[in-house]
């Protein structure tokens, strides 16, 4: 796996100037690239922006108050698991119980120790990029997390499907639009995927992102069909918004490939490819990587955003 070699993001939300300041300096010293917003509202715009990997969140703001904030970032799929560290001046035992019911990771008074906070959120860290292996771009659970999981199921004997989606012209949308375009491309989909299987499937059901344009779903096999439809429908109908209104008209946009000569590329579409233990014995999940990689391989020679389903016998 390819070792991601940019610096985490934190954001901090804080009205309180010299309180962020100071917070600033900390994580910055200890080589954090650190943002920050001076209300709840601001801080909510800033977050779809930069995605940081932490949140420092002040309780006591304007507009909108801290508790609210943690509401709505929890609220959102991308961010369910992003962590929280809520800050506050008040020592009111109330305050603790509702940042944690809020969905608070954690909880620490001001005027703070300067170690203890770069103890603290350096512990959070740790502890998720373990246990998530997230991608610092969507939040998604990444390599690492995709491959217990697809061991979990061969060891535990269960019938299982792995959906490996994969977005079509997107080096061409990124070249042409630019890579914070090209984020949001990224964030789309992500978002398409992990509300789809919120909606139609069960808290068995697992996504991931194996980085770049490349997803991955676990699921049951009789939910894939269902599940491929109902993302393919929904990336058609929204990812169009994401180009120009010209060359949304146009159905195509005029740049470079990979051998340098100018040529249209079609609107973005996604190709799934399906892999199932239905029809075949699976006993390692390099098995299900490399049967996905070619039957990903063969939905992308089809036309418009397409699945195929592996069903091939051993």
């Amino acid at each position: 796996m390819e070792k991601n070699t940019e610096k985490e993001k934190i954001l901090i939300i804080d009205d309180d100037e010299s309180a962020t300041k100071l917070a600033r300096f900390l994580m910055e010293k200890e080589g954090y690239e650190v943002f920050s917003a001076t209300d709840g509202i601001k801080g909510l715009e800033k977050l779809q922006k930069v995605s940081p990997d932490l949140v420092l969140l002040d309780i006591d703001m304007p507009r909108m108050n801290g508790f609210q904030v943690c509401q709505k970032i929890r609220g959102d799929v991308l961010y369910r698991h992003l962590p929280i560290i809520m800050l506050t001046g008040s020592s009111e035992e109330d305050n603790l119980v509702k940042a944690l019911g809020f969905g608070s990771d954690d909880y620490m008074l001001k005027p703070y120790k300067n170690a203890e906070l770069v103890a603290r959120v350096k512990g959070i860290m740790n502890r998720t990029t373990r246990v998530l292996d997230a991608n610092p771009l969507t939040k998604m659970p990444g390599n690492i997390a995709i491959s217990r999981e697809i061991e979990k199921r061969i060891e535990g004997k269960t019938l299982f499907s792995v959906l490996y989606l994969d977005i079509n012209k997107f080096k061409a949308f990124n070249d042409y639009y630019g890579f914070l375009r090209g984020d949001v491309v990224i964030k789309l989909t992500a978002r398409i995927i992990i509300e789809t299987v919120a909606k139609f499937g069960s808290e068995d059901d697992f996504t991931g992102h194996i980085g770049g344009d490349d997803f991955v779903i676990v699921t049951c096999p009789e939910k894939a069909v269902d599940f491929c439809s109902k993302i393919i429908e929904e990336f058609d109908g929204r990812i169009q918004d994401l180009y120009d209104e010209d060359d949304r008209k146009e159905g195509y946009i005029l740049c470079k490939d990979r051998q340098g000569k100018e040529n249209k590329f079609p609107l973005m579409t996604i190709s799934i490819g399906v892999v199932s233990n239905e029809r075949r014995k699976i006993t390692h999940p390099g098995e299900i990587s490399k049967i996905g990689a070619e039957v990903k391989k063969y939905a992308k020679t089809l036309q418009w955003s397409n699945y195929k389903i592996d069903n091939r016998i051993n």
